[in-house]
């Protein structure tokens, strides 16, 4: 068959869009880095403006193989064929030949070889002669359809390129770079001296503590005076004690203090996902520290890197003691000279691995306690300085330290900031000794629910059950004096008494076991007056419990038991063993059971034998819902023990009524220095409050 030529254009199947070039390679420069940006995007957007010209100029028609061979091949005016990736043909038809304006048509194939076979068989049946037989190409051409399916990976692969080029870049210059460069960087924030607005007269309550850390401070500033006489400066202190207590207040005032960089880290921040990203943060946070030495670095939490090696510790725990490695190396690596002085704080200081405390890490403990009496009158009067008050101040503080026994400085600092915000909320003037004390009993117990409204016979068991707590802690020896009760609900709970414990740090048997019948006294006044006991003593029975077990597995207090202590596992922690057998369990067991049974027993016959007592209590309660100290001895009459009520009885026999301020001769003539350089820079300054620690900026939450 003869084949007629015709000049026409190329086109390709519709749906089925190609690019059909050839990478000629070769050396191209890209100009300056900042032009290689703009180089990629320019490439982009001819690349896209290609495809979307062709889309608009090549469009073929899709034929089937029957119209092939009896439209175009019986006609005689195909000119040849072009098999493309072995997914379809390419008809092209001889000049002078069009459809639909192109001399191009498309049909698919199942299989070459079929292809070939059956155009084979027509070219036969048409009678078409072997040397006129239609010309076969074979091509391979990149379609759209495939490069859409290679962008992901050409992106992920372009993305790598790019991270590991800059990764490189950046340790050429010496630095981290790249995506995970920035991962591995230390999280430690500097603080310049300038910006700390914390002194040493801003902490108080904790004047031992505050004389151990200030001797860091005198040799940042003063070295020679230690050299000269041989000694070391110690390279590190661990600030230990319960949280709220000052342990990161005490560290911003040492850096204040000593005019130095203050650089700060959590101990969370050196843990992460990552395997390496602990130790090279613990690298980097050392040597920012010997770089902008002399300087205090702090490390907040430390107890979640110091964690004991080798203990049950679940996942993670390799990253944690690799990180714990690095900081003992790094520690190790700073010597005397220095001046780079390494601070702590923790609450929990038991579970921290013994090589971190060891002398030449952190060779001091600093123990900074909840403040005593004295403490917390000196916090009072921190706190009390910038509030609008009409009374005393240094007499409110004495009066609201003996009203807060056990609380710390935080407590202390949301108890000022709660008064002045109650005195606001009333549009008062100036704030009362009632905002004082409203104060207290919304930190202890919680807000005040007047919406709360109970059914009667609900307000009359929780009238029951306070006056049973308060009557027989009138009449036990070793009870806490009762400062106030009331049956109106606060937070969780329907009702509470106040009670104002007096400081101690020993108890003898009979004082916890007063503790624990005058805990069970609101069970036992509902088991008296309405024979049924009420889900309301939950709380009671958990102290109950945990008095007893202390007195019976960690004082040594039971003759049974004997004179052994095992440790009480802390609320939260996991225990996989006991250090005693199955036997000494039950023995324990059955022995704070009979604990906490003559404990109610006893109780019952106290409130058995004050029971009208305890219903003039109830009945005052149910009228005016609050009862004060002076209406409980107006229903009861004085109580039988002699008992302290006051700041001055409190601290009577402790020396003088203020806390000793003062300094060893060492730190005194620093001191006056420091006093004088302030004098002039602060003469028209207004007084500082505690680093934002006025009492519209403490934290709402108790520590």
């Amino acid at each position: 068959m003869h084949s007629q030529k015709s000049s026409m254009h190329s086109s390709i199947p519709d749906k089925r869009l190609f690019w059909d070039f050839k990478w000629n390679g070769g050396n191209k420069s890209f100009g300056d880095k900042k032009n290689e940006k703009l180089f990629f995007i320019g490439i982009s957007l001819v690349g896209l403006l290609y495809i979307y010209l062709q889309q608009l100029s090549n469009q073929a028609t899709e034929i089937t193989w029957k119209e092939f061979i009896t439209k175009y091949l019986d006609k005689g005016i195909v000119d040849k064929v072009e098999v493309v990736n072995k997914q379809w043909v390419r008809v092209k038809l001889l000049p002078g030949n069009f459809v639909n304006g192109k001399d191009s048509l498309w049909f698919n194939i199942g299989s070459v070889e079929t292809f070939e076979r059956n155009l084979e068989n027509a070219q036969i049946e048409l009678n078409v002669e072997p040397q006129n037989y239609i010309l076969v190409h074979y091509k391979d051409e990149v379609e759209l359809h495939h490069v859409l399916k290679l962008l992901p990976q050409l992106f992920m692969y372009g993305l790598l390129f790019y991270v590991f080029r800059k990764s490189a870049e950046s340790f050429g210059k010496g630095r981290k770079g790249g995506l995970f460069g920035a991962l591995m960087e230390s999280t430690a924030k500097l603080i310049n001296s300038k910006d700390i607005g914390v002194r040493f007269k801003d902490v108080a309550g904790c004047e031992e503590a505050k004389i151990e850390i200030m001797e860091f401070v005198n040799f940042l500033k003063n070295p020679q005076q230690y050299m000269e006489l041989g000694a070391k400066i110690p390279k590190g202190a661990m600030l230990t004690g319960p949280p709220g207590t000052g342990k990161t207040l005490l560290a911003k005032a040492t850096a204040g203090e000593a005019n130095v960089p203050f650089i700060s880290v959590s101990g969370s921040e050196f843990l992460e996902m990552f395997v390496g990203v602990g130790p090279s943060r613990v690298r980097d946070m050392f040597a920012l520290a010997r770089k902008h030495a002399p300087c205090i670095l702090f490390i907040d939490e430390i107890d979640a890197v110091g964690r004991k090696r080798g203990g049950k510790n679940f996942g993670g725990h390799s990253e944690q003691e690799n990180t714990l490695n690095q900081l003992l190396v790094e520690m190790d690596g700073f010597n005397t000279t220095t001046n780079v002085v390494v601070l702590a704080a923790t609450n929990r200081i038991d579970i921290l691995d013994k090589a971190l405390l060891r002398p030449g890490r952190f060779d001091r403990q600093i123990y900074v306690p909840a403040p005593d009496i004295k403490g917390r009158a000196s916090i009072f009067k921190v706190h009390l300085k910038p509030l609008k008050i009409t009374l005393d101040k240094d007499q409110l503080a004495r009066k609201m330290a003996s009203l807060t026994p056990g609380f710390t400085g935080a407590d202390i600092a949301n108890v000022c900031n709660e008064a002045a915000l109650i005195a606001a909320r009333d549009l008062n003037d100036n704030i009362h000794l009632k905002h004082f004390e409203q104060a207290i009993e919304r930190v202890i117990a919680g807000m005040e629910k007047k919406t709360n409204v109970l059914q009667p016979e609900e307000k009359k068991t929780v009238a029951y059950h306070e006056a049973g707590h308060a009557v027989a802690g009138w009449f036990l020896e070793y009870a806490d004096p009762l400062l106030k009760v009331s049956i109106i609900p606060r937070g969780k709970g329907l009702g509470y008494a106040q009670y104002l414990p007096h400081e101690q740090y020993l108890y003898t048997k009979e004082q916890l076991f007063d503790r624990m019948c005058m805990a069970l006294g609101g069970r036992v006044s509902e088991e008296i007056f309405f024979g049924r006991i009420t889900t309301g003593a939950q709380d009671d029975l958990q102290k109950v419990t945990s008095n007893a077990y202390a007195q019976v597995i960690q004082y040594g207090m039971n003759e049974k038991v004997g004179n052994v202590s095992f440790q009480m596992p802390q609320q939260g922690e996991m225990t996989f063993d006991k250090p005693y057998s199955e036997h000494t369990a039950q023995l324990i067991d059955n022995e704070v059971r009979e604990l906490i049974e003559q404990a109610h027993t006893h109780t019952r016959n106290l409130l058995m034998q004050h029971k009208e007592d305890v219903s003039k209590v109830a009945e005052r309660l149910l009228k005016q819902e609050i009862l004060s100290r002076e209406d409980m001895i107006e229903l009861l009459g004085p109580r039988p023990f002699p008992e302290k009520s006051t700041y001055e009885q409190f601290v009577e026999g402790t020396g003088s009524f203020e806390e000793d301020t003062t300094l060893p001769k060492g730190l005194q003539e620093w001191n006056k220095s420091r006093e004088s350089e302030k004098k002039g820079e602060r003469t028209d300054s207004p007084p500082e409050t505690v680093s934002g620690l006025s009492s519209q900026n403490q934290p709402q939450q108790r520590l």
